[in-house]
């Protein structure tokens, strides 16, 4: 088994680490600090080709499959979590979707200017009464003529102030069973009718913000549709699975960025005349923090492997999501455990990667979430 990377994606991750360290990493904190959004940064990465990686390039896209997009994830989430979020859901969840349930005219109006960055895309899958049971929402699309009218309410939407484009799902027949009540949309920001009443104020990922949609009798045209009626929620599953993946190679680069600096440190801080990195008690927890990182970047790169090949991989995604995410929370907290009280203030990195990491163990599916899938899985008879 070969764990080389090919030359192209070797030349990518290179490219794109260097590009964090010069143009994200020394403004992350500020950032965060002023909970703003990266715009300079977001706009600097899509001249790199980073906001169409799901986009074929007939339209201007970068297609570099799974394998490269969750190494994009990985670095850039080294640098900002909170912009690594942002590439994320635009490229997995909004290019995915409109390249792969799209119709060929969508397609056209819409990749190149997602591609390249002219617009942002934002996934609204979430309501109040409908986080985990997301078969659950109560948004209705009802059909009028060549339109859907569309009214509801959602939540948690990643960039959802900052985005140009919605994929909104809602129900369009609350009579059929649940895998067919659901249908996705493709929504303009400025279509009359959706609002973005409040954003959110959070304990991590500040300089990505959440906010709230809300849809009063919009107007969509039903060219807007993706796949067919009925066809969202296994629409919205199929890009939780690439999400998840995404969001695995994000809790990598969160737990990597945390240990390059406790590293670091340990090897300066000095403490009864020698550098802590000299005492076992923290020599074992570098060694545990390295070791579960790597364990994690082998669930993801597998993941997105099955992916590329087409293979399932709902099962091998959400192992990479639990198990990378809870490895973000463990090796974020023996990084600041490791500075000490200097971990506890916000002049040193750590404790911003502490409460970045928190998220990943929530969205895009809870721990508890991701353990359903799985043990559900591990029991069928077609894992």
């Amino acid at each position: 088994m070969d764990f080389a990377l090919p030359d192209e994606l070797r030349l990518l991750q290179e490219t794109v680490r260097e590009f964090v360290a010069d143009a994200v990493t020394p403004r992350a904190a500020e950032r965060d600090r002023e909970a703003a959004f990266p715009a300079d940064e977001l706009r600097a990465a899509a001249t790199l080709g980073l906001c169409g990686l799901m986009v074929p390039e007939e339209f201007g896209g970068n297609p570099v499959g799974s394998l490269g997009a969750v190494l994009v994830y990985e670095e850039v989430a080294a640098g900002s979590p909170a912009l690594s979020v942002t590439l994320s859901v635009h490229n997995t969840l909004v290019c995915g979707a409109v390249a792969t349930y799209g119709r060929p005219e969508l397609q056209a109006e819409l990749l190149p200017r997602l591609a390249s960055g002219e617009i942002l895309g934002a996934y609204a899958l979430t309501e109040p009464g409908a986080g985990s049971d997301a078969a659950a929402l109560t948004t209705r699309a009802r059909r009028d003529g060549d339109h859907y009218v569309l009214d509801g309410r959602k939540i948690f939407v990643t960039h959802g102030d900052h985005a140009g484009l919605y994929i909104i799902f809602a129900v369009t027949d609350p009579e059929a069973r649940t895998s067919r009540r659901i249908s996705a949309f493709a929504v303009d920001r400025d279509t009359p009718g959706l609002t973005v009443p409040r954003r959110e104020h959070k304990l991590g990922l500040r300089a990505s913000e959440i906010a709230e949609v809300t849809l009063t009798d919009c107007r969509v045209p039903a060219t807007r549709l993706l796949g067919n009626e009925g066809d969202g929620f296994g629409i919205a599953m199929a890009l939780l699975d690439g999400g998840r993946i995404g969001i695995g190679a994000q809790a990598v680069g969160i737990a990597r960025g945390a240990y390059d600096l406790a590293r670091r440190y340990a090897r300066e801080r000095q403490q009864f005349g020698r550098p802590i990195a000299d005492f076992q008690a923290i020599q074992w927890k570098l060694a545990d923090m390295a070791t579960r990182i790597d364990a994690a970047r082998l669930l993801v790169w597998r993941a997105a492997t099955l992916r590329d090949q087409g293979q399932p991989h709902t099962l091998a995604a959400s192992q990479a999501k639990l198990f990378a995410s809870e490895t973000a929370t463990f090796v974020t907290d023996q990084a600041v455990q490791i500075h000490g009280g200097y971990g506890y203030l916000e002049e040193y990195a750590v404790e911003r990667y502490f409460r970045d990491a928190r998220a990943t163990v929530i969205y895009e599916g809870t721990s508890e979430i991701q353990r359903l899938v799985i043990a559900r899985r591990l029991l069928s008879d077609n894992q």
